[in-house]
């Protein structure tokens, strides 16, 4: 039932993001156009790794409040990735069924808030700390007795969103002058960062490779990031369209009433893998994440001034 909930949990969020992410839906047109097929390599979430009080005790609201959901629902963890100059770390989880069951794998981040100047981690702290009483373990949505696959994965999404109140516009700004990442979460919480489109899986010949199908998007007047990361030989090549830019809610800093502004959201990511050699004479596909294009792609829902 696990894999069931998981795939009915990540088609619903798929709703959500491609709704908000047009440029997802373009992409998802043009290879259906093709005859081809919508794969998913991988979801992406942020986070921060920090200590929160909730009345049922203290919460760290990183990789380890979605990652209990993850594990809950059969993933594992994979690999882990540190970015010391960004202050980030991250895990990658699989699901032991991903083929069978044509499972994502999951990329999930966590800023590590106590690195931060302490101005900037008192910001943060502070604005994450008006989380409502509500705020439970995903795993109390997950044990359901009663509950169908629909019913549990309908409940679970509500994890994916903001749990705390809308932050200031100000601290808002000032939390991106350091971390745009931080600035990020502080506005979407745990929703999706990105989902990705799986070359390996589109099964059409008009797009079948990473360059056909970026340059296919091009023409399609998606804008796209400069460059396609990594190369052959490492075993995985990715690349992403520019984040969307649409309108968030803050506090006004003189009438604390709630505002609009546009910010970024997520993007659309794009990845190929390739074979590599394990041992002499023996190849497998590339299945974990390079840490350097990660850290390419954390700067795509930079805020361009």
């Amino acid at each position: 039932m696990k894999p069931e909930i998981a795939l009915d949990l990540w088609k619903l969020l798929w709703q959500e993001y491609s709704a908000r992410v047009n440029h997802a839906r373009t992409y998802q047109q043009m290879i259906t156009a093709a005859g081809g097929t919508i794969a998913n390599d991988h979801i992406a979430f942020r986070s921060l790794r920090l200590l929160v009080d909730t009345p049922q005790g203290q919460v760290n609201l990183g990789i380890d409040y979605l990652g209990e959901l993850a594990e809950a629902l059969g993933y594992v963890v994979a690999g882990e990735y540190t970015f010391a100059q960004t202050h980030l770390y991250a895990r990658h989880y699989r699901h032991p069924q991903q083929e069978e069951f044509n499972l994502p794998k999951l990329f999930i981040s966590e800023l590590i808030v106590d690195e931060l100047p302490t101005n900037i981690a008192k910001l943060i702290s502070k604005t994450v700390s008006s989380i409502p009483k509500e705020l439970t373990s995903p795993l109390i949505l997950l044990q359901q007795k009663d509950g169908n696959v629909e019913t549990i994965a309908k409940q679970l999404q509500q994890v994916f969103t903001r749990p705390w109140l809308p932050p200031q516009r100000s601290v808002v700004e000032e939390v991106n002058q350091v971390t745009q990442y931080g600035a990020w979460v502080l506005l979407h919480g745990y929703a999706v960062n990105h989902f990705t489109g799986y070359v390996n899986g589109q099964n059409t010949s008009k797009y079948p490779d990473i360059d056909t199908t970026t340059n296919a998007l091009v023409n399609l007047g998606v804008p796209m990031k400069a460059e396609i990361e990594g190369n052959i030989t490492c075993g995985l090549r990715q690349t992403a369209t520019q984040a969307v830019t649409e309108m968030v809610t803050v506090l006004d800093d003189n009438s604390s009433a709630e505002i609009q502004i546009p910010w970024t959201y997520a993007y659309y990511e794009i990845a190929q893998r390739y074979l590599v050699e394990v041992e002499s004479g023996k190849q497998v596909l590339f299945d974990a994440f390079l840490g350097n294009n990660a850290q390419q792609l954390f700067e795509m829902t930079r805020l361009s001034k």
